[in-house]
């Protein structure tokens, strides 16, 4: 995850992550990705049912409820084992996780032993009341995702009206005084969306929006051949930091993050290094701080049926069962040799990315799109946009 608004707007400096000695459960929200420490951030996919059929779900989402999902008290047994490890923020994702008629039980759970709850959904479900329920819980955050305006969005969801119900969920989160903001993953299909969805941030008045790049997992595998080329995505990434630059510069800041592919961070540096070189330096500190991805180690997974994973796209490999083992002890003392090795994963890694430059603030980006396009788990990620000369260790 890189904080595009925190770092090419300055609205973070090096001092305020220091300023709180690194450690996961000091930060405020804003600052953990630099923490030190790397307490996992788990995403926890509550159920695999949806009412939605997204063309590129991760989870392979239906429309039936599995009858093999944790129950109400072996989710609360998790929170609890969680709250002691020390996890600072708890993901509700799915699926659709408002399917789940105990979500908010669950929720308001995780929020009293200490945690910070968070919802990502697709927003036709939050009604008025749910709204409401949403925020008496002390929900911190509510990621809506979106695919583009009405036309590309509902065509990506596979339901005519759903941009629709998902932007009455946006009023009603922001009726009930919910911080709310945008989830959109970045592919050929939709890449032309991305000025339409600053439109609406500005036009809403919504604070955050993370654009996500396309990983190669669930039914999104099938879109590996609408992956964005290098260099379409170098000029959406500029696009994204041309229009984050103009709503700072209006006194309109939104916060801007792009996911899953940690090459956005050199490639940032670089662009500063043009523009401002004192603050590329401030920038430099930051991503390595932030060390690029951290699947196996500062984000984790748990899935409807109780498997842990490196995290929520990884779901062909499971590290272990919280029915047998507390996510705790599979995650900090673990059996399993690749979970190991992910934790280090910087010693393993191989091909142009064992050699590059930027390796201790990209940590070889995304593993499991390497996995996907090679067969193995190793090699460098296909969607890594830097060019040879960029990623040499002397220029």
């Amino acid at each position: 995850m890189i904080g595009i608004s925190k770092l090419y707007c300055g609205s973070v400096e090096p001092s305020d992550a220091l300023r709180y000695g690194r450690q996961s459960s000091r930060l405020p929200s804003h600052l953990l990705q630099f923490s030190k420490d790397k307490r996992p951030v788990v995403v926890w996919n509550v159920t695999r049912a949806c009412n939605l059929k997204c063309v590129h779900c991760y989870a392979h989402a239906t429309d039936d409820t599995s009858a093999n999902e944790l129950t109400t008290q072996e989710g609360k047994a998790l929170i609890d084992d969680l709250s002691d490890f020390g996890v600072p923020v708890l993901l509700f994702s799915g699926g659709e996780p408002l399917v789940r008629k105990d979500l908010p039980e669950l929720a308001a759970y995780a929020v009293k032993k200490g945690m910070r709850a968070v919802i990502s959904t697709n927003g036709t479900l939050i009604n008025a009341d749910t709204a409401r329920i949403l925020k008496q819980i002390g929900l911190s955050y509510v990621g809506i995702s979106l695919d583009g305006l009405e036309p590309v969005n509902d065509r990506f969801r596979g339901v005519k009206g759903a941009f629709q119900k998902a932007m009455q969920g946006i009023r009603n989160c922001q009726a009930s005084g919910i911080k709310v903001g945008l989830r959109f993953t970045i592919n050929k299909r939709n890449v032309k969306e991305i000025p339409g969805i600053f439109d609406l941030l500005e036009e809403m008045d919504i604070p955050r929006v993370c654009f996500y790049h396309l990983v190669y997992a669930g039914r999104g595998s099938a879109l590996q051949s609408e992956d964005l080329t290098h260099e379409e995505t170098r000029a959406a990434v500029d696009l994204i930091l041309d229009r984050t630059r103009q709503l700072h510069d209006q006194g309109k800041p939104k916060e801007v993050l792009t996911v899953d592919n940690h090459a956005d961070g050199p490639y940032l540096y670089m662009r500063l290094q043009k523009e401002n070189p004192q603050r590329a330096e401030k920038v430099l500190n930051l991503l390595q701080m932030n060390e690029g991805n951290n699947s196996g180690r500062g984000i984790g997974c748990v899935s409807w049926d109780g498997q842990v994973y490196a995290d929520q796209f990884w779901r062909h490999h499971s590290f272990g069962n919280i029915r047998n083992r507390p996510f705790s002890q599979i995650w900090s003392e673990p059996l399993d040799p690749l979970l190991k090795q992910l934790k280090e994963k910087k010693k393993y890694v191989q091909g142009r990315c064992a050699t590059c430059r930027w390796l201790d603030v990209c940590s070889g980006n995304f593993r499991v799109r390497a996995e996907a396009t090679t067969g193995n788990v190793w090699a460098p990620d296909p969607a890594c946009y830097l060019s040879d000369a960029e990623i040499a260790q002397t220029l």
